[in-house]
């Protein structure tokens, strides 16, 4: 076996464990996205979901963008607006919902909903709601909400909040390598 195979065992065998012991999350939206992996090994994050013949929440796909969709919405029904306007991770309400790019958007007040309405690009998160770290390295990962951060008015989102912390050791460089490695994926999520 070799070492890619073998890191590829170890992390979904700490996967089915998790699930067995039930850290995993209650979406009913599993799929397998097998062409998505790190591309260079020695940049494997150990607390990130590694995307090769991993389940991940389904992602929609839609001609212009694709989103990570997670118990049937993005950012998993949290408030795209409140990490802007409140600073902080606030779950949605769900009187306050808005379908845009044929994707279901939470939101915690009509106000919040109101400003992502008349402006929706400023608010969705960058690389449609996929870990940061992971899109830097050439592969998806789901989110946690509260690991987050705006940079130059831009959204980012990782999948936990170790993660989060790699992934801020070199912002301008992770975000460069996600930049160039996003339209390559989502070509592969929309296939």
């Amino acid at each position: 076996m070799n070492h890619q195979n073998f890191l590829a065992f170890i992390t979904s065998s700490i996967f089915i464990v998790g699930l067995a012991s039930g850290c995993s999350s209650n979406s009913t939206n599993a799929t397998l996205i097998s062409g998505l992996k790190p591309t260079d090994n020695s940049n494997f994050a150990p607390n990130a979901i590694q995307g090769q013949n991993t389940p991940v929440n389904a992602p929609f796909k839609l001609a212009g963008k694709v989103f990570n969709i997670q118990d049937s919405f993005v950012l998993k029904g949290f408030d795209a607006v409140a990490y802007f306007q409140q600073g902080k991770a606030i779950p949605g309400n769900d009187n306050f919902t808005y379908k845009w790019q044929n994707v279901n958007w939470r939101f915690s007040t009509a106000e919040n909903r109101n400003l992502f309405m008349k402006n929706p690009e400023k608010y969705a998160p960058q690389y449609g709601g996929f870990c940061a770290w992971a899109v830097s390295r050439g592969y998806t990962a789901p989110i946690d909400p509260n690991a987050w951060k705006i940079v130059n008015g831009k959204l980012y989102l990782n999948v936990n909040l170790d993660t989060q912390k790699r992934w801020e050791k070199d912002i301008p460089g992770n975000i460069q390598k996600a930049d160039q490695n996003w339209p390559g994926i989502a070509q592969k999520i929309r296939r």
